[in-house]
């Protein structure tokens, strides 16, 4: 009810204001020729000031015409008006001159305008738009005329910044949100206009032929004007209205009073204002107050659509905004994804960076361990040349003066030097033996072995000093490990070659298979192996001498002992010599 009561002391407000003052008619009137830019216009000045005087003729309380305005200019001009609209019921823009459409949005361009980017019409022309919030404020009658679709020449020259966005061939299609709004083009959307081989345009023509017609609709006046500019362009350029207006005839020059003095005043009449009263308000609360004095009748099937609109319009908002909430935590579920997928690869890269790094250091430290141990490697290698060096030039000294008569050494101390050089000989794999502290033919050999792999040429004949610095100097096994028939080597030792039954060691101390042969006994083999075993168990034993370095030398020189023989020593230790038995 509070609704109610609102709504009827608007109702009755509006019906003293309307009483106590005529209607207040204004218009704004725009024409656009001489472009700075692009080749100048002949036309719209001259239908500017050809519109411009039908509204004069037509009684409008307040005219502004204005030709050639520039992008401030056409704002400020826009703005004065839209000041203007607030105190008057009808209010009417005229424009003519260039217009585009960018990206479904049509705009009107100053003389002024370079456009040389599609970026650069936000910036330079003007939004129709701004000229449709100009006219709201208007209280019955809003109108727009564009006689502005004529080719646009800036699109030829206009640089894309993005390949896809679209620039019309025109005007785009308008759809005007507030009631009683009407926007007329000079040609239908997506379609060019003609200016006609005469001083003013067919359009502009047409409209100051039809509109002032007193009492005549705006829509039956528009199809005059439609029917006109068809027949005069040979059916080339259709104009083209949008928007809508209430079921009562709209006339931009009210018709002259009939003397009617036997008509009674419509029913309808109340309600019909009251119905435009509510579509001004356009309001939920507006159509429920109607409603609810009038229920039924024409106007109230009419209220009942308006408010299914608003509900359908309340639903579409909720639904956009629901949508824009979905795309937002969308967007914000892509950027957290994103942020951390950023995040992994940071830390992996920082994870490889210090794996990198890590490995740079141990290189390096690494590096370093070789570099010192080859350093030390080198020093030592050149100590002991030195040191051959100097002992060389050293014998060579003493081997150029006299020699002295020779003095007799204390045993002890010759045993002491075999025994030192026999160890070391033993440490490096040339002597198999333990150290006895006697230079034997073994020990001899022994010493011509380290020459042989080592590369020295020490005195063989006796140990010396010498011989003892140089061995002790090697590190490891030089001498080969070389072991007896039937034996292995086995890391630094010689171990047992062990044949399954059946398998027997050759010469190449490989296990091959026994040749099962059957003896033929004879009486003269029988002799002779009798014979044989006598005289073996008359001579005593000889002990078998083995050498693991397997090296036989005589005065012809040393050799490698054949494959199938081994070496036995004859006589006693001091006098005896070694000679190679094979089976």
């Amino acid at each position: 009810m509070g609704a109610f009561r609102w709504f009827c002391l608007f109702v009755s407000i509006w019906l003293m204001c309307g009483t106590a003052h005529a209607e207040r008619r204004i218009a704004l009137v725009i024409g656009n020729s001489a472009y700075k830019s692009v080749p100048k216009l002949s036309n719209p000045a001259n239908d500017a000031a050809l519109v411009g005087g039908m509204f004069k003729k037509a009684g409008f309380d307040w005219i502004d015409i204005r030709t050639d305005l520039n992008a401030s200019e056409m704002r400020k001009a826009l703005r004065d008006f839209g000041g203007r609209v607030r105190d008057a019921e009808v209010a009417v823009i005229y424009y003519a001159g260039h217009g585009m459409e960018l990206d479904g949005t049509n705009y009107l361009i100053p003389t002024d305008a370079a456009l040389e980017t599609d970026s650069d019409v936000l910036d330079e022309a003007v939004a129709l738009d701004r000229a449709l919030f100009a006219v709201e404020p208007a209280k019955q009658l809003r109108l727009i005329i564009l006689d502005a679709c004529r080719d646009n020449p800036f699109a030829k020259s206009m640089k894309r910044t993005v390949a896809a966005r679209a620039i019309g061939r025109g005007l785009a299609k308008v759809e005007p949100t507030s009631p009683n709004t009407m926007i007329a083009f000079a040609a239908k959307a997506g379609s060019t206009a003609s200016d006609g081989d005469s001083k003013n345009s067919p359009f502009a023509s047409a409209l100051v032929e039809r509109l002032p017609t007193p009492g005549l609709d705006l829509r039956k006046a528009f199809g005059f004007v439609r029917d006109d500019v068809l027949k005069n362009t040979g059916y080339q350029q259709e104009p083209y209205v949008y928007g809508s207006l209430g079921g009562d005839d709209v006339s931009l020059v009210p018709a002259k009073p009939v003397a009617a003095a036997g008509l009674q005043a419509s029913p309808d009449d109340a309600i019909r204002r009251n119905y435009e009263l509510a579509l001004q308000l356009g309001t939920r609360d507006g159509w429920t107050a109607f409603l609810s004095r009038y229920a039924d009748g024409f106007y109230a099937d009419l209220a009942k659509g308006q408010l299914n609109k608003i509900a359908a319009e309340e639903a579409r908002a909720a639904a956009v905004e629901k949508a824009r909430q979905a795309e937002d935590e969308k967007a914000r579920l892509v950027a957290d994804r994103a942020k951390k997928t950023e995040q992994d690869k940071a830390a992996a890269a920082k994870a490889a960076e210090d794996a990198r790094i890590a490995a740079e250091k141990t290189k390096q430290v690494e590096e370093t361990k070789a570099a010192a141990a080859e350093q030390r490697r080198r020093e030592i290698e050149a100590a002991v040349a030195k040191a051959l060096a100097d002992k060389q030039a050293a014998d060579q000294k003493v081997a150029a003066l006299p020699s002295p008569a020779p003095s007799p050494e204390p045993a002890q101390s010759t045993q002491e030097l075999a025994k030192s050089v026999q160890s070391e000989l033993r440490r490096v794999g040339c002597l198999g033996d333990a150290e006895s502290g006697e230079w034997s033919a073994k020990s001899q050999r022994s010493l011509t072995l380290f020459n042989k792999y080592a590369g020295t040429k020490l005195n063989a004949a006796l140990a010396s000093t010498d011989a003892l610095d140089t061995i002790k100097a090697r590190s490891g096994r030089v001498c080969p490990l070389v072991c007896d028939h039937g034996f292995k080597a086995d890391g630094d030792a010689c171990v047992k070659i062990a044949c399954r039954t059946g398998y027997r060691v050759n010469d190449d101390n490989e296990c091959e298979k026994n040749l099962e042969k059957k003896a033929i006994a004879t009486r003269e083999s029988v002799s002779k192996r009798d014979a044989e075993r006598q005289r073996n168990e008359l001579t005593p034993a000889k002990p078998e001498v083995r050498s693991t370095s397997q090296i036989f030398c005589s005065n012809a020189g040393c050799r490698p002992v054949a494959p199938g023989c081994r070496l036995i020593e004859r006589g006693n230790s001091t006098a005896g010599r070694t000679v190679e038995v094979c089976n």
